[in-house]
């Protein structure tokens, strides 16, 4: 089964209905809960997502979403080789470089993002979803 890490942007996408990118994360996400892929998130994404949620709905709906989507990924440590790693990186984005060396130091080969420049040195594969899609698709 292939090994997802998933870019906040995506989730969010797909938590929020956020057209009309919302079409690509919602198949991603049908894919990984058919066992078809496995998909990751940070730790730090919970907090990211709730944050932005709790702006759309009450905080009891946040929590509710955050529950159900929770049960579609795996959720990855960021630990303090991550931080350092992420505090000494080209990555200008500091939270963009936490979730780039999450997926690295676990191994995860593919990183799912609309925000493709941001990784134009990465050290694994980096692709928006539609691309990941159009892989799946090919195999």
């Amino acid at each position: 089964m292939q090994k997802v890490f998933i870019d906040v942007d995506v989730c969010l996408d797909l938590l929020s209905g956020r057209k009309p990118f919302n079409e690509a994360a919602e198949r991603i996400f049908s894919l990984a809960d058919q066992k078809h892929l496995r998909l990751y998130v940070s730790s730090l994404s919970f907090s990211n997502i709730d944050y932005i949620l709790q702006s759309h709905f009450k905080i009891s709906d946040a929590r509710k979403t955050l529950s159900r989507f929770k049960t579609l990924v795996h959720v990855l440590a960021v630990d303090d080789k991550i931080i350092d790693l992420a505090l000494t990186s080209d990555i200008k984005d500091f939270e963009d470089a936490i979730q780039y060396y999450t997926s690295i130091n676990h191994g995860i080969e593919i990183l799912v993002t609309r925000n493709l420049r941001v990784y134009k040195k990465a050290k694994c594969k980096v692709m928006s979803p539609e691309m990941l899609l159009k892989i799946i698709s090919d195999i």
